[in-house]
């Protein structure tokens, strides 16, 4: 989860965002990191954040999930749009559809040109409404590293509690943190 915790400062509103889906064919198209193709397919502009080096292993894994279950598009990660600027300010989305037992796992970025503006607890704040609206979802997970106090402090204020800890072998280790969704 990003370093972006601070809510909108008296001086900038909060931030007016909405998740946007991607398909298939843009994943793969950032996955390759071609954004002059990902944003002729995407529903809307994209920036070189998103089609970034750093970005391309979540495209990639996006690109092949989407691929072996068309369906997961409409949960796994989207665009963060800022809806007044017009602008692709980060990703959001679940890592897929609720498992067996009803967990779904968020995650988001903010593209650092755009963090302390809201836009992670925006992002976090529509991916929770959905959970609740969803009656398949019984649990919200996030995973968050240890030295990323920003993101535990984001988490904590929605009543995340830790229920343990794993290994990614991306990330590194991650603290488990999870809320009932009918906590929310």
């Amino acid at each position: 989860m990003p370093n972006d915790h601070h809510a909108a400062t008296p001086n900038r509103p909060k931030p007016d965002v909405r998740i946007v889906h991607l398909t298939g064919p843009t994943f793969g198209l950032l996955a390759r990191g071609d954004l002059a193709g990902a944003s002729a397919t995407s529903p809307v502009p994209l920036t070189a954040y998103l089609a970034g080096p750093d970005r391309h292993g979540l495209w990639q894994m996006r690109s092949r999930q989407v691929a072996a279950d068309p369906d997961s598009a409409a949960w796994v990660t989207g665009i963060i749009w800022d809806q007044r600027e017009l602008l692709a300010v980060g990703t959001a989305g679940y890592h897929g559809p609720p498992d067996a037992s009803g967990m779904v796992e968020i995650g988001y970025a903010v593209d650092p040109a755009h963090r302390r503006r809201g836009y992670a607890r925006a992002a976090l704040e529509l991916l929770l409404a959905r959970a609740t609206r969803e009656p398949r979802v019984h649990t919200v997970r996030v995973t968050i590293s240890p030295d990323n106090t920003a993101s535990y402090r984001l988490a904590s204020q929605y009543g995340f509690v830790e229920v343990g800890e794993q290994w990614d072998d991306e990330d590194g280790l991650e603290i488990i943190y999870e809320i009932p969704a009918d906590h929310l």
